[in-house]
């Protein structure tokens, strides 16, 4: 069987090649991994990466925090905790998803260490390497990895302006089955979906519950931007509407900070037990430490007006986006979403953006290559502008450089 990786004596020099796992054939570097180091200068323009504006995090709020949380409680902040996660964070974390409509025990919910490693936690708790998920296409190149990594078979299901389509949907199903693959669950972000900023319509989100229920799929809802819409909220969550048939994926990394990799799991019961074993099986405990401060953040801090300052600047950053791309790109198509952090931009049949991209970063801007959104190399006429990070008059300037590579 070929691992796709070096041997012993080969060019890369790598000795221990044949040592490394099946496992480990799976992982590769990501296109956006690929361009921090490039994107990161100063002279370059990013809309490459999705990092949150976190400098409008009032850094007093912040310390004011830390530094109760070491005075109070220091001795239980660096020690083991429970593998579940600190009870008083899980009930307040209750609180915000209540913001989207979802009611659940605070016994049902894991805390992890962000919302990428539940998605590692759920997928091995899940696949047996051949198995299927039915993924977004195009959909978030961290998730169509740790999937890779776990040797499942990626099937990606057609996305337009109202998200994920009911009717591709049931037409993979139905191939996938065919094909004699076992289906074990649908990824999907439904709010302000990473890479495309589309939101799933409420009339799909009924209908796509309603498909999986038919056919005994769980659906993996993963919702990192829900809570950063711009005008108005998006539709009630997948879980609001299907206790039973939806785990549930949260983060405090886009409205609060990635920095304290905190982030949770909501699933049944049945589920939810499992996922602790494998939670304390790979990590023993999250951090205490992380979790009292964001327990305390909640608690002495106005965090909804926190998350309502970073709506109004990430609208902002939208705007100028769109805007941009109207007055020096007039000829593409882009989607122009309602929340989050992305906008996914479709070039002339025939460019490739990946191939674009040395001349993009030549004229120091940098944007995601689209074929990083798929797990079967489709996407060559995409790419992702993410608009969080840079202040507009950056992104107004991102966007004209662009403008001198993509040809007319």
């Amino acid at each position: 069987m070929s691992t796709n990786l070096p041997i012993a004596g080969d060019q890369s020099g790598d000795h221990w090649s044949a040592h490394y796992s099946i496992r480990a054939a799976g992982w590769t570097v990501s296109d956006v991994r690929a361009l921090f180091a490039v994107a990161s200068r100063p002279d370059v323009v990013s809309l490459a990466g999705g990092m949150p504006f976190v400098s409008a995090l009032p850094q007093d709020v912040v310390q004011d925090a830390v530094s109760r949380v070491l005075r109070e409680q220091g001795a239980a902040a660096l020690q083991y905790s429970s593998g579940q996660g600190v009870l008083k964070l899980r009930e307040q974390i209750l609180e915000v998803m209540e913001l989207e409509g979802i009611q659940a025990p605070a016994d049902n919910v894991m805390v992890t260490t962000g919302s990428q490693h539940a998605l590692d936690l759920v997928t091995e708790l899940l696949i047996d390497p051949g198995d299927a998920i039915l993924v977004e296409a195009p959909s978030y190149v961290g998730a169509i990895g740790v999937f890779r990594s776990h040797r499942a078979s990626v099937v990606h299901v057609d996305v337009d302006d109202d998200g994920l389509d009911p009717g591709d949907l049931r037409a993979k199903i139905q191939a996938t089955r065919a094909a004699g693959h076992r289906i074990k669950f649908l990824y999907t972000i439904p709010n302000f979906q990473n890479p495309a900023g589309v939101t799933l319509s409420p009339a799909r989100r009924s209908e796509v519950l309603e498909i999986c229920r038919a056919n005994d799929i769980l659906v993996l809802e993963d919702n990192p931007y829900g809570l950063l819409y711009f005008d108005r909220p998006p539709p009630a969550s997948l879980r609001s509407l299907d206790d039973s048939g939806v785990i549930y994926l949260g983060t405090f990394s886009k409205t609060l900070a990635p920095g304290f990799r905190v982030g949770w799991v909501l699933a049944p019961r049945a589920i939810r037990e499992r996922l602790v074993l494998a939670n304390e099986a790979s990590i023993l405990c999250p951090s205490s430490f992380s979790q009292l401060v964001i327990s305390e953040y909640l608690a002495s801090a106005d965090w909804k007006a926190q998350i309502n300052t970073f709506r109004g600047i990430y609208r902002e950053r939208k705007l100028a986006t769109v805007n941009a791309l109207a007055e020096y790109l007039p000829n593409l198509r882009w989607t122009d979403p309602n929340g989050g952090f992305y906008v996914w931009v479709t070039l002339p049949e025939g460019l490739d953006t990946k191939a674009l991209l040395p001349s993009a970063l030549e004229a120091k801007v940098a944007y995601t290559p689209g074929t990083a959104f798929f797990a079967d190399g489709d996407g060559h006429s995409n790419l992702r502008l993410s608009f969080c990070y840079p202040p507009a008059e950056e992104i107004r300037e991102g966007v004209r450089r662009l403008s001198t590579v993509i040809p007319a």
